[in-house]
This record gives C-alpha cells, sequence and structure tokens, in this order.
C-alpha cells in the first residue's frame, strides 16, 4: 500500500496549484482525477485562452455565506503573484475589459505550466484514476507529523496520507466529469454543506416571453441587468431560451426563482430627451423607427407592440414618450429558472466556511483535511475571480497540508 504525505484529489486549477506548493515544501504528493488529462475548465475557459485572473481582485466580488471567508487567501497569494508566475514561464498576457486577463495564446500553456511545476517540483499526477472512498486511517498516529490519518481508494489501489486536499470543483458542466464527490467527502466526516445551484448560468423564460425573444435569439444589447441592489454593465444575448451574455451570467448568482430581473438598456443616455429630439428631426416615423436608433430593431418592435403604440412619432405626447424611456430603463422581467449546470460555469455554494480556517483551508475538526476551489462556498463573478480564488485557496493549503 503507497504511503505518501499528501493526496490531491482533482487535478484542476486548485488542485494542480495545492500539490505544486506542497510539493516545493519538499512533502511526497500525488494529485490524482479521473480525467484523462488535467486541467480541463483551464483549457476551455475564456474561449481556449484562459482569463485566468483579474486585476480587480476584490473580496466583496465573491458570493459565499461569510464574505469575510475568501480575504486572507486573497491577500495571501494575490492576482500580482499569479501574473508574476505567468511572466516566469514566458506566457504571453492582455488585459479585456473590466480587468480580465488572457493569455495571448492557448490556455494549454496555463496547463503546461502547472503540471510541470508539479513535476519538478518532484510530486507526481495520476489521471485516468478513479476515486472511491476517503476514510480516516485505522490506528492514525493523531496529530503525529507524518502518520497516516486517511485512507484513500483508487482504481490504482488504496493510499495512505496524513493530509488531504479536497479540490473536485463542483457540479457545473458535468459532460466535463463534474460530480458531486467532493460534497460526499465532506459529508462523511460531518462538514456542513451549503445549498449548491447553478451559478454564472443563462437564464431562462416561460413562452409567454419566449415568444418575442426567440426572433432575437443571437442579439447582443449592451445595458445593465439588476437584481435588488446588485446590477452589471455589460452585453446581454438573447438565445433561444431565454437571456444570456456576461450581464446575466453575472446576476444568475444573485438572482433567486420566483424573482424578477430589472433591464435598463439606457447606457446611461437620457433616453425621454433621445426620444423628445427624434420626435423632432423626423414627426412622420413610426416609434420602432426612432428606437432602432437606441436599440435593436426587432426589440424595438416589441416594444411599440407592448405599449400598443402605433401612432407616429409626430403625434406622441411627453407623456407617452417617457412611458417609452421608462420601459426600456426599467423593463421587469420574470426568469423560469436557468439553464442548469449543463452550461453552468461554475456552482454556487459547497462546503461551508464556518467548518473551515481560512488561513489553511482545513476543515476545523478534522486535522490534515482541506477543500479548495470551487468545492467551497466561495463563487467569484465572471472574469478570472474564479481561477484566482483556486489559485489562491490551492496555495493557502499547499503552505499547511
Amino acid at each position: 500500500m503507497e504511503r505518501l504525505d499528501v493526496i490531491v484529489l482533482g487535478a484542476g486549477a486548485a488542485g494542480l496549484f495545492a500539490g505544486i506548493e506542497a510539493a516545493r515544501r519538499g512533502r511526497r504528493v500525488v494529485v490524482i482525477d479521473h480525467a484523462r488529462v488535467a486541467g480541463e475548465k483551464i483549457r476551455i475557459s475564456g474561449g481556449g485562452r484562459c482569463n485566468f485572473t483579474n486585476l480587480q481582485i476584490a473580496p466583496e466580488r465573491f458570493l459565499s455565506n461569510n464574505t469575510r471567508f475568501a480575504l486572507s487567501a486573497l491577500k495571501r497569494f494575490t492576482q500580482w503573484d499569479f501574473i508574476a508566475r505567468i511572466d516566469a514561464a514566458g506566457i504571453g498576457w492582455h488585459e479585456k475589459t473590466l480587468g480580465q486577463l488572457f493569455c495571448d495564446g492557448s490556455a494549454k500553456q496555463v496547463v503546461d505550466m502547472l503540471t510541470g511545476d508539479l513535476a519538478r517540483a518532484g510530486g507526481a499526477l495520476w489521471l485516468g484514476v478513479t476515486l472511491g472512498d476517503v476514510t480516516p486511517e485505522a490506528g492514525a498516529g493523531g496529530d503525529t507529523e507524518g502518520s497516516a490519518r486517511f485512507r484513500v481508494d483508487t482504481s490504482r489501489g488504496p493510499v495512505l496520507a496524513s493530509s488531504v486536499v479536497v479540490a473536485t470543483g463542483g457540479k457545473s458542466i458535468p459532460k466535463m466529469g463534474a460530480t458531486s464527490y467532493g460534497y460526499r467527502v465532506a459529508e462523511a466526516f460531518g462538514l456542513p454543506l451549503v445549498e449548491t445551484r447553478p451559478a454564472l448560468v443563462p437564464l431562462t423564460f416561460a413562452e409567454q416571453e419566449l415568444g418575442w425573444m426567440q426572433p432575437l435569439a443571437g442579439v447582443a444589447v449592451e445595458g445593465r441587468v439588476s437584481h435588488g441592489r446588485t446590477g452589471f454593465d455589460e452585453a446581454m444575448l438573447f438565445t433561444h431560451r431565454g437571456l444570456s451574455g456576461p450581464a446575466v451570467l453575472q446576476i444568475s448568482s444573485y438572482w433567486r426563482e420566483g424573482e424578477a430581473i430589472t433591464l435598463d438598456l439606457s447606457r446611461g443616455r437620457n433616453l425621454p430627451e433621445a426620444l423628445r429630439q427624434a420626435r423632432t428631426a423626423a414627426p412622420k416615423t413610426a416609434l420602432r423607427t426612432a428606437l432602432a436608433g437606441l436599440v435593436p430593431e426587432k426589440l424595438a418592435r416589441h416594444v411599440e407592440a407592448v405599449l400598443g403604440i402605433e401612432a407616429q412619432m409626430g403625434a406622441l405626447s411627453n407623456t407617452v414618450l417617457d412611458r417609452v424611456a421608462s420601459m426600456l430603463t426599467g423593463w421587469r422581467l420574470m426568469p423560469v429558472g436557468s439553464e442548469g449546470y449543463r452550461t453552468a460555469e461554475v456552482t454556487l455554494g459547497g462546503v461551508d466556511t464556518d467548518a473551515l480556517d481560512a488561513r489553511t483551508m482545513e476543515a476545523r475538526r478534522v486535522p490534515g483535511l482541506y477543500f479548495v476551489g470551487e468545492v467551497v462556498d466561495v463563487t467569484g463573478w465572471l472574469g478570472g475571480y474564479n481561477f484566482q480564488w483556486a489559485w489562491s485557496s490551492g496555495w493557502a493549503a499547499g503552505q499547511a497540508a
């Protein structure tokens, strides 16, 4: 039976990083994954260019039952620390909007950097290996350094170790092999879970809404999508099932079933004044024609139909124009659901942070057991935040495991 110091379960971003850091401390490490290749989510992220971090990392941009939990790890291993590693590896990168950083080339460069760092540090990588139960090792020597606290059953045989790092991710994108394995490990050791649900996911609508949305499928609109006091100013995209695009994905993490979202398509413009100017400039045009300069033509036709306006612009009073502007700046829509884990970029919820040490990611009541990355109840905004959480939490566990 093989004996190691650290077993890392999951060869994604957080798992590879935890394995690298532990191995660099001289620990005997193996990173195990059932997938045939490491870092699959890294490979597909950012359209294949990996949005590996964000310049604007801040704890308030992470959702959790304990919004302060992520602060320690994020401060101790920052976006600048990861950028330094990218630079040291010779990987070119560029900034897109809102502080998002992408590789100039393929995301595979990041995977190769991580697997290379793990190998150079002396860590092993087992791929295509099915994970079984994680159990306390009978007769383990308590907190004695180097004692085998845990047994991990695998298709390659059982492995013993003093530390286990659970980095198996969440439920999102099951076609890539995502499972609830990490949550089952937590529950087996008595750790509480925060209810999980899809996040950063397109929202779906009932038939009565889809009737006008579906003809707009593929049309993108710049605007603000809000839920309560939270809103995002980015693009939204009409789909055959509802709404997607960055602003919608962002708000999906805050939205709950039975609640409305609000669209503001003004993009900071004074719409009442713009419509008055359009009336003066072309009084014989239809409302949809005037609106087409502000929003996509098909959407302009829908607004005209919803408000029941048939008259030309010159016949519309200021009150009517204000109604049009009000609809476009405070358009309430009621999603009926989301596209689910099939297309969700991440999983909201997970292992309750109250059960973990924020500095080390170790379970408070189970010495030697760590949880990192998406499996934990910490979910970042769209745009590199979740990768930074993976690097930071993996780094924190790697210093202690």
